[in-house]
């Protein structure tokens, strides 16, 4: 499961990359580690149709009946739980520039991280994104009061994450079709987008660091 990933590019290249027209993110540094619960920014289609660029918090709300846990990675997409923010009103990508899945070696694990080429150039995480009230945030700043939280798509991992992480891999969404279909298709076509990335198109840039400066 990825815990890990950076986002590197500047504001005015992700607002044109994403085809976004409003910015809410403010002054925006480069975010060469996000973790779980850290904000991070979206592209999501706002009430007036266009793309707005935004801040959310990473991990989705869970299933009450697992204890109700921040989720960051969403696999069955067939559960109750997530069928209710599969439409386009609560889709949304994230922008990527690399990310990392942890090798299992000893006698601590390698983090390694995988990007489209060496040059780290723009991609998205398939999200999906809500409103939640509650409590959230680090234990040494919990945050309490009215959120907006995301998380993304995993699938089958093709042979490069396999390698290290056989288990899953985000679902990386690498053309300007590919993030139209997501944002605006009915889930009967948006779901054909939950696949591994083919492996020609991806590579391991980084091993052994816990951020990546590109």
């Amino acid at each position: 499961m990825c815990n890990l990933y950076a986002m590197i590019s500047n504001q005015r290249t992700m607002l044109d990359h994403f085809r976004a027209t409003r910015d809410r993110t403010g002054n925006l540094p480069a975010l060469p580690a996000i973790y779980p619960d850290a904000m991070a920014p979206v592209v999501r289609q706002a009430e007036d149709g266009g793309r707005e660029l935004a801040m959310l918090r990473w991990g989705m709300p869970g299933p009450e009946q697992y204890g109700g846990h921040p989720v960051t990675n969403i696999r069955n997409t067939r559960s109750p739980h997530w069928r209710r923010w599969l439409g386009p009103a609560h889709r949304c990508l994230v922008p990527v520039t690399s990310f990392s899945e942890w090798e299992d070696t000893k006698p601590r694990k390698t983090p390694v991280w995988f990007a489209l080429d060496e040059a780290r150039p723009l991609f998205a995480f398939a999200g999906i994104w809500t409103n939640w009230t509650g409590t959230r945030g680090p234990k040494s700043n919990p945050i309490d009061g009215e959120h907006e939280l995301y998380g993304f798509l995993t699938c089958e991992p093709n042979e490069t994450v396999g390698a290290v992480h056989p288990k899953a891999m985000p679902v990386l969404l690498t053309t300007p079709g590919e993030m139209d279909t997501w944002l605006e298709a009915p889930w009967e076509i948006a779901r054909e987008l939950q696949r591994p990335l083919p492996d020609a198109a991806m590579r391991v840039v980084m091993r052994g660091q816990r951020q990546d400066p590109g």
